[in-house]
């Protein structure tokens, strides 16, 4: 995602080193780089720097938690069909070294599966490990001075309580993603959490006792789970709390007596040059009996199982190869392993074991059936997400479907626990409501579709608390159309003669949808070109506006340009593939004069480009340059082919796309061809910085932000979720060496021509610092003008207000100097 505004509607999380707050622009974990760099007249807080000032290095994959072992095939450990975990059954129809990584078809190591008969070994039992103690922090709860609010923030991510009238938020206010409350009708707010760790996810529990919420500890890229009372009292962590250990939210039970946390932690391993003295379960990713066992109030889950060695770390030079040219001598990041558990957040019942995966992409709770037996879980890499109906008595999975990329929360049970309902593309283009019946013991009877469209697909689900609802939101074209519609269990679709209701909404972007104890009132999070990300209350359809949403009008600060309404684009790619994206012309511009133009680029790569507020983009336009932000193949939003259109090979294409993106804006008299950036975050930093080798006359400039630079240094250092789900984009680390080194921009860099800045966290560990200064430090090296600027206290997302304006600032001035000087 691009800027502030996606930042604030996805609800990301992921957690890093903790590190004081309030520091400015930052050290990465290099000690030797400096503090913020950048060229050109400096801004207050930035200094330009040579390259020997700046110090740039990238960190050792020590730092990047490279492992090594006596495997004499790297990457030898990823997931395959074998016994992991507490259940140390397998069965299934995947073959080949990738089917149990994920996927339709293949198993998840650590899952048992039963499709009607099948998995017949029992779950090991594995040897003892106490329990660690429920972490009881100090309240947080606190008044903020109206002086020090923004008045331009933006509030998302709602939960509401059993009433509906009440809501928790995520909002940035305070100048950081915090966790409120409020009426949905009145404007009180209140402060439950004031640390300055930024606040990702928010559930209010059924019972209305407690709110739990995910914080990303010093802005990094692991997350923890935390729980508070309403009022701000008896906040304690829950979960991911231990050193290395990271944990998510899950569902929660239906009566709010626990909640569904996934941990994740490195998965124990021994040194084979030793005789194997450990514990069996240290092969297996397991626990130890009593290791989530109540002892005393133990509810805290997390942290490598005791007695766990790592292996040692790797050193990799800048082209990915071993000291002493040795690529074999690669190894592995250590994988993780996965496990699902249910939580008393008064540390009064044990945590209840649900499942556990070594070496997942992804592992989480969705719902849980009202009687307990079953549980709903998504598990699987991008682009191969599947649902897994998981018996809670002896842990089975019953049966499995592909479901669709995007929002995690996939759908849940009908109220007796016979049909689940699900966000699905089984099959099919685009992703719609399908009724997946069950029998008595879980297992699948039938499938049918209860809701689909043609043209588009099923963004958002949500159902109502009586399983007789549904809220659908679609994504047409980048826009949402959000319905209320009726469900009928017995027919296994929507309620026959009563049609979905539309709701018309008042911004283009619905980002999360939340049903109420009334059906007809939910609550809606919302972002559109015209406002930052705001909560609305729909009674009887009518939306309004909650008065702790910031207004239309302060949309941005007084004094500067209105904000932008874009248009559509639909470029065509060389090889006649359909594209989209818009185009913000910037205030005062003559329809028919050609302007300096920046393309930017979005993450993913299956991300969209969408039609909302961005302060990036505001702050380009406001220096005479207009936007365009395409959508290349890869993305999301168009279609499962679209999708896939860039795999492999396809990412050649790609990379074509962006100049034929831009060409497209010349064409149309829109951009001057003389004057043209690429810039882009993550996935679109690394287009950027393969774009401007791949097509080195094109743009004047770029900007890279949070980019992969090489394919060898990004496996070897990322994190093993990451690199399991990148593995399906962009090719297999070893199997598919030849073409990731093709695709990767330090292996042109001696095409470079145009400047170029670089931006990273120094917390990210998705794409480790080290693949912005390398490109860095190798532009430089051919005399290019090259600088890169980190930020303190961030990771792979950009989530504190004061960073944000100083990259958004830095950003702006560096391109404005290179088109318009």
């Amino acid at each position: 995602m691009a800027a502030d505004a996606r930042d604030q509607v996805t609800g990301r999380g992921a957690p890093g080193p903790s590190a004081p707050a309030g520091r400015g622009p930052a050290r990465t974990p290099d000690a030797r780089t400096a503090d913020a760099r950048t060229a050109g007249p400096a801004e207050p807080g930035l200094r330009a720097s040579s390259p020997a000032e700046a110090g740039l290095q990238a960190p050792p994959p020590a730092q990047a938690g490279l492992r090594t072992s006596p495997s004499a095939e790297p990457w030898a450990a990823w997931p395959t069909a074998t016994a992991q975990g507490p259940a140390t059954a397998l069965t299934g129809t995947g073959t080949g070294p990738d089917a149990a990584a994920a996927g339709p078809g293949g198993d998840a190591p650590g899952l048992v599966r039963d499709f009607g008969g099948g998995g017949t070994a029992e779950p090991a039992a594995p040897p003892p490990r106490p329990a660690p103690a429920l972490v009881v922090l100090p309240d947080s709860a606190a008044v903020l001075d109206d002086s020090q609010l923004l008045t331009t923030h933006g509030c998302w991510y709602p939960s509401v309580d059993p009433t509906g009238r009440y809501a928790a938020f995520i909002c940035d206010r305070g100048g950081v993603p915090q966790l409120w409350t409020g009426p949905v009708d009145g404007d009180e707010v209140h402060l439950l959490d004031a640390d300055r760790d930024p606040v990702t996810e928010v559930s209010w529990s059924p019972d209305g006792r407690w709110i739990a919420y995910t914080t990303a500890p010093g802005g990094g890229e692991l997350t923890r789970v935390l729980c508070v009372r309403p009022d701000g009292t008896g906040r304690r962590v829950l979960a991911g709390a231990e050193p290395g250990s990271s944990a998510h939210l899950g569902r929660w039970r239906h009566d709010g007596s626990a909640l569904a946390v996934t941990v994740a932690e490195p998965s124990p391993v021994t040194d084979p040059a030793e005789p194997e003295a450990g514990p069996a379960w240290a092969d297996t990713g397991g626990h130890p009996p009593g290791w989530a066992s109540r002892d005393g109030r133990a509810v805290l889950l997390g942290g490598a199982p005791a007695g766990a060695r790592p292996r040692p770390h790797a050193v990799v030079d800048g082209t990915g190869t071993a000291p002493g040219g040795d690529r074999a001598a690669l190894d592995e990041p250590v994988p993780l392993t996965l496990s699902a558990y249910l939580v008393d957040p008064e540390g009064v019942s044990a945590p209840v074991f649900l499942a556990s995966e070594r070496g997942a992409a992804t592992l989480r709770v969705c719902d849980l059936s009202r009687d307990g037996r079953l549980a709903l879980l998504r598990r699987g890499p991008r682009g191969r997400r599947e649902a897994l109906v998981v018996r809670t008595d002896d842990l089975r999975v019953t049966c499995a479907l592909r479901v669709a990329d995007g929002d995690p929360w996939i759908g849940g049970f009908a109220p007796d626990g016979r049909t689940l309902w699900l966000r699905s593309d089984e099959g099919r283009e685009h992703a719609a409501l399908v009724a997946l019946r069950l029998g008595p013991r879980g297992e699948r009877l039938d499938l049918t579709v209860a809701a689909e469209r043609a043209d588009c697909g099923l963004e958002l689900l949500a159902l109502d608390r009586t399983g007789h609802r549904a809220l659908l939101s679609w994504n047409v074209r980048g826009a949402s159309d959000l319905r209320i519609a009726a469900l009928d269990t017995a027919r296994g679709g929507t309620a026959d003669g009563v049609p979905p209701r539309h709701l018309e909404l008042p911004h283009e972007v619905v980002t999360r949808v939340v049903p109420t104890a009334d059906p007809d009132s939910p609550v809606v999070a919302l972002s559109g070109s015209q406002r930052r990300p705001g909560v609305w209350w729909l009674p009887g359809g009518t939306a309004l506006r909650t008065p702790w949403s910031s207004r239309d009008e302060d949309v941005v600060a007084p004094g500067s340009h209105p904000p932008v309404r874009p248009v559509p684009l639909r470029p065509v790619a060389r090889d006649g593939l359909h594209l989209g994206g818009w185009y913000y012309r910037a205030p005062g511009r003559s329809p028919g004069e050609p302007a300096p133009c920046v393309v930017h680029l979005h993450g993913g790569p299956e991300e969209q480009e969408r039609p909302v507020f961005d302060p990036l983009y505001h702050e380009l336009l406001g220096r005479g340059l207009d936007v365009f932000a395409p959508d290349v193949r890869g993305s999301s939003g168009y279609g499962r082919s679209f999708v896939d259109a860039d795999l492999g090979t396809g990412r050649f294409a790609a990379l074509d796309d962006v100049a034929d993106c831009a060409a497209h804006a010349v064409l149309a008299g829109l951009a001057d061809p003389r004057r043209l950036a690429v810039m882009g975050r993550s996935y679109g930093g690394y287009l950027v910085m393969a774009s401007l080798v791949w097509h080195p006359e094109l743009f004047r400039t770029g900007v890279a932000v949070c980019g992969m630079s090489d394919f060898a240094t990004f496996f070897a250092g990322t994190q093993p979720w990451i690199a399991q789900s990148a593995a399906h984009k962009y090719g297999h680390p070893e199997r598919d060496r030849d073409l990731l080194h093709a695709l990767s921009p330090m292996g042109r860099i001696d095409a470079l021509r145009a400047p170029v800045l670089a931006v990273h966290g120094e917390h990210d560990t998705n794409v480790p610092p080290g693949e912005s200064e390398q490109f860095v430090r190798a532009a430089r090296e051919r005399g290019l003008e090259a600088e890169l600027l980190v930020l303190r206290d961030e990771g792979h997302d950009f989530r504190r207000a004061d960073n944000r304006r100083l990259f958004r600032r830095a950003a702006a001035d560096w391109i404005q100097r290179h088109l318009r000087g």
